[in-house]
Formats: structure tokens, sequence, C-alpha cells
């Protein structure tokens, strides 16, 4: 039985779309899982009674707080120890539940994973990684997108490994490319993070590295990682981002760009910390929470944690 911890009252449309979500997840789930809604038992009960599920699939954990998108996150969390955010960590860390799924105070979700969970052992840094749809209807997976605004070159090889575990494991991609962003192609291009990050990411044995590439492979299949520090990869996914509201306004009908619809994916793991940790976006829908929890019970099921500490033993 898996069981997954979802925060309730984290993001614009709590605790509706988190119930509507869960729902949805369960409505088509064939796995042995149950759902932990930790949120206000009394909001929850709300929009529950009537609801579909079946009440064996879940249960209620009380939180009567609320760490808002607007606190300080390390402050927050240690003052606010009774609020949906604090009590999943504390479920995760005491083996109470098997991951944590929050749409909400990206910072405080950060903080707990990074304090409460720590990093497995050997991972100098965790890391976040984004989304990138590509032409070809496949996705790619740019990372680090801002946990990291300033790298070493042993950050970025260990991005690399973490990157393609997940490609591999997740997004099912056998063996995935891995590129460095960079602003040219050859070897010996770039700033002194990327020259020196280079022959790490040549010599990595655990990875398939094929070489530098620019801004305008990103969207392609040329790689299916895209390595860089965070101030690089939140810049490039801040302006996806954009993509999808502004072929909103201009009425542009593609399905390219609809792609560009990050809602719909979900959330993404922290990866590097000793247990899943899915943090999703704050607009989230109930698709968003629908495929949060599949991403959860993907890598319960292929125990990409494990893989990850044995990459790194």
């Amino acid at each position: 039985m898996i069981t997954i911890g979802l925060d309730m009252m984290g993001g614009d449309y709590a605790p509706l779309e988190a119930v509507k979500g869960a729902s949805a997840f369960m409505a088509y789930n064939k796995e042995e899982v149950h759902l932990v809604l930790i949120g206000d038992e009394e909001k929850l009960k709300l929009y529950l009674d009537g609801n579909s599920m079946n009440p064996s699939t879940y249960s209620i954990v009380h939180a009567a707080q609320v760490i808002e998108m607007h606190e300080h996150p390390t402050k927050a969390l240690k003052e606010k120890q009774q609020s949906s955010i604090a009590i999943g960590f504390h479920l995760l860390a005491t083996n109470k539940i098997d991951a944590f799924i929050s749409a909400g105070n990206t910072g405080a979700m950060m903080v707990g994973a990074l304090f409460s969970i720590k990093a497995i052992e050997g991972v100098l840094r965790p890391t976040i990684g984004a989304y990138m749809p590509r032409e070809n209807g496949t996705l790619g997976l740019l990372v680090d997108v801002g946990l990291n605004a300033d790298c070493k070159p042993e950050n970025l090889n260990q991005f690399a490994i973490l990157g393609s575990l997940f490609s591999e494991h997740i997004l099912n991609i056998p063996s995935p490319k891995v590129g460095l962003v960079n602003i040219g192609e050859e070897e010996g291009k770039g700033n002194i993070l990327t020259q020196a990050a280079y022959p790490l990411l040549k010599e990595n044995k655990q990875i398939n590295f094929v070489g530098n590439i620019e801004g305008r492979d990103i969207l392609m299949d040329k790689a299916d990682v895209l390595v860089c520090e965070g101030f690089t990869g939140n810049v490039v996914l801040k302006l996806a981002e954009s993509i999808h509201d502004l072929t909103k306004r201009r009425n542009i009908q593609d399905e390219y760009f609809d792609r560009f619809n990050f809602e719909t994916y979900g959330g993404v793991p922290v990866l590097g910390v000793a247990k899943p940790v899915i943090i999703g976006h704050g607009i989230s829908g109930y698709t968003a929470f629908k495929n949060m929890i599949n991403i959860a019970c993907r890598m319960m099921k292929t125990d990409l944690t494990g893989k990850i500490k044995a990459s790194f033993s």
C-alpha cells in the first residue's frame, strides 16, 4: 500500500481543486493507494460530503493553520507547527506517509524538504527541474530552475545524474541525452562555470552526455536533460510559462502551444532528498493535483529515491 500525503490547503484554489484532483485520481486508479488529506477538517468535509471518493481510500489529518504564499518560509514553518505543510513534513519524516505533495508556499516546501527530510548522502545540493514541451510531442527536463541560483561545476554534474534518473524512470526515456545549456555548441564555450562543468559531464560514465546545447535547442529533442544553474533555468522557465499566456491573449489555437500550460503537468519533485517531495504550481487546478499524485505513485513504484541513493553511494 502506497500512502501519499496531500496538502489540501496549498494553492490558490484550495481546498476545492485538491479534493477534485484526489477524486479524479481515485476514479481511474487501480493501485493500492491511500491518500492522507491534510487540512482544515471542517472545510474538507464540506467538499468531501457527497463526493464519489470511497471513504476507505482516504483519511483526514486536521491542520488548524495555513502557511500563506507571502509568508517567510523558515519563519512560518517554525511558528506554524500546526500548518498543513509542517504537519505533512512531520508525517513524512516519521514514516506515516511515503510521499508529500503541496501546491502551497514553494519556499516553505523547499525548507521542509532540505531540513526535515534532508539530502541523500553524497548529494551536495538537491535540485528542482521543470518540464520543457518539445516540438515532437515529448517532454524534456530543465534542471535546475531556481533552487540553486549560484552553482559549482560539481553541482551541475550531479544535476545531470539526478535529471537522468528522473527522465529514465518517470518520463520513460531510455538512456536520456544530457546537454549543458550554453552560449555555443563547441567545447570551451561559455562562462567559467560551464567551461569547468563540461569536462566533468564528458567524463561522467553515469550519464549520456551529448555536449553543449544552445537556447534554440531547448524545445527540440537534441537533449532530454538540460543542465544549467538555477539563475539561467528560472529565466528560461518563466519565459516558457509566458508562451501559454501570450497565445491565449492573442487567440492562437495550436495544440503545441497548449502544452505550455504548465499547470496540467502537476508538480515536480525535489530531486536528491531522501523521500519523495513534490511541489506544485500555486495556480494548480484539479488536473495538476491528479498528476502530482500520479508522479508520487510512479516514484514509489520505480523506487526512484532508492536508485538515486545507489548512484551516489
